[in-house]
């Protein structure tokens, strides 16, 4: 079986574009690795046949000559949620949809085959994407390569998964508390969440639905570079989205080539919220020291924000209501009696975030986000980004059923998701914000470091994640298996 892994997405599409490699032996080389690789459970769809006849048709194209776009010929995954291929399966992790087959094509599948990607399958997801372990009765638990017994974290943890095993150079996900950022730091991979309406996704029925709190969808990548080139692809304005904003004039892939000595870093261990566990702490301090010594200015700073309880509450009770809501909007257009049907007790949990929660309770809750989002703006004062710890634990147990840590560093936490993560803050604030990888524990479990930019200034994240790739390499960090 060839081997691609170590290769960028720029090098593989000139690859296919002057012949010296086709689309379908990038695609053969795909499938092979996502067989070898079945214990993850990655996919929930492999779509085979249609990703060799979409190589083969990129190979015409190259042998004529034509104009061809960035990603021509390269295979990638889809996240099975939001990202919809028509004429394949989306489940969105629900066992009562899994005959259920796309109508149409959303948004980022257009764009990304419109720039010549081949698609060879969607990955797994918890169902309605609903929390930060990616496990469900269609496939079951998706754990880290790192370590089986641990996740991947969720909900975009099958395209964290099928990065990190090298199955696929992108991988689409989405994000409304971590969902992009926790899978890629516990899958050593680069999740990246937008700035709030740069990447546009019509949400059927509802376009007005992703802002409270923010919803984006976004890239996630083994590189940096690759990052890069994907969220190049998907930027940019489209009617069918309300929030949909047009593409800065921004150079994204030349950010990474930005003289690590003229970045400024803003440094918050927990932002004033939660234990942060050793080797969470070591790790990341370790990464933030190597990009000072690389030649950043790294200013540890203070984040004003509301307390951990109330900004919390503000996230769980606007993120219900959300959850109930797009759950109540499946069930009509599906048929789905989620009291009844065949889905997780973390799922009906979830749905009853919202049960008891009237509009002016919720709408109320946005005085912490704007307190949050004031802190956020005074941290990035003077400073490119504002770096974090992405997760304030090692990837965790797979299961649904195990639950989450209940102390951290010797302190007692909740055991709910928000006290794992240091990245809802940044969907109530709407700030972008990418996981990258800080290194490996003791252990050998990856870390992520998080890079929070002001709005719409990805390039700047982009800048400090390829600095850090510089300083800490990365790419041969991954199991063989």
């Amino acid at each position: 079986m060839s081997d691609f892994r170590g290769q960028l997405t720029r090098e593989l599409a000139e690859a296919v574009r002057h012949e010296t490699v086709s689309s379908l032996e990038l695609v053969e080389a795909a499938l092979e690795r996502i067989e070898a690789t079945a214990e993850l459970n990655a996919f929930i769809t492999v779509v085979a046949d249609s990703a060799r006849e979409c190589a083969r048709q990129a190979d015409q194209a190259a042998s004529r000559d034509e104009n061809l776009g960035p990603l021509h010929g390269v295979p990638v995954a889809i996240k099975d949620l939001r990202s919809r291929k028509a004429g394949v399966r989306n489940t969105m992790g629900l066992a009562p949809l899994a005959d259920n087959v796309a109508g149409e094509d959303s948004i980022i599948v257009e764009r990304l085959e419109a720039a010549g990607a081949v698609i060879v399958g969607t990955t797994n997801t918890p169902a309605l994407g609903h929390t930060i372990k990616t496990e469900n009765r269609l496939v079951g638990a998706t754990p880290t390569p790192f370590d089986h017994n641990r996740s991947a974290g969720g909900s975009s943890g099958g395209s964290a998964a099928a990065l990190a095993a090298g199955t696929v150079q992108l991988a689409t996900g989405s994000d409304i508390g971590g969902s992009l950022r926790v899978p890629a730091s516990c899958c050593n991979v680069i999740g990246l969440k937008p700035t709030f309406g740069l990447v546009p996704e019509r949400v059927p029925n509802d376009g007005f639905s992703p802002h409270s709190p923010f919803f984006v969808d976004g890239p996630m990548a083994r590189t940096t570079e690759d990052i890069a080139v994907f969220l190049d692809v998907l930027a940019g304005h489209d009617s069918r989205d309300p929030y949909s904003v047009p593409a800065p004039n921004v150079d994204y892939v030349g950010a990474i080539d930005r003289p690590t000595d003229d970045l400024s870093v803003a440094y918050s261990l927990n932002l004033g919220l939660q234990p942060i566990a050793p080797a969470v702490r070591e790790t990341v301090t370790a990464a933030v020291d190597d990009l000072a010594a690389a030649g950043a200015t790294v200013d540890t700073t203070d984040v004003s924000l509301p307390p951990y309880g109330e900004l919390s509450k503000a996230y769980i009770q606007q993120v219900g209501v959300f959850f109930r809501t797009f759950a109540r909007q499946i069930a009509a257009e599906y048929q789905i009696d989620f009291e009844a049907a065949d889905v997780e007790e973390t799922v009906r949990a979830t749905i009853e975030l919202g049960a008891e929660i009237d509009a002016t309770a919720e709408r109320l809750q946005n005085g912490p986000r704007t307190a949050a989002y004031d802190g956020i703006e005074d941290a990035l004062e003077g400073s490119d980004v504002l770096v974090t710890p992405t997760l304030t634990v090692p990837p965790y147990s797979k299961h649904l059923a195990d639950g989450y840590p209940t102390e951290i560093d010797g302190q007692s936490v909740r055991g709910v998701p928000t006290d794992m993560m240091l990245t809802w803050i940044f969907n109530l604030t709407g700030h972008p914000a990418a996981s990258v990888p800080a290194g490996l524990t003791d252990d050998g479990l990856p870390v992520g470091l998080q890079i929070v930019g002001k709005r719409f200034a990805e390039a700047d994240i982009l800048s400090v994640a390829a600095a850090l790739e510089r300083a800490r390499p990365w790419m041969d960090h991954y199991p063989d298996g």
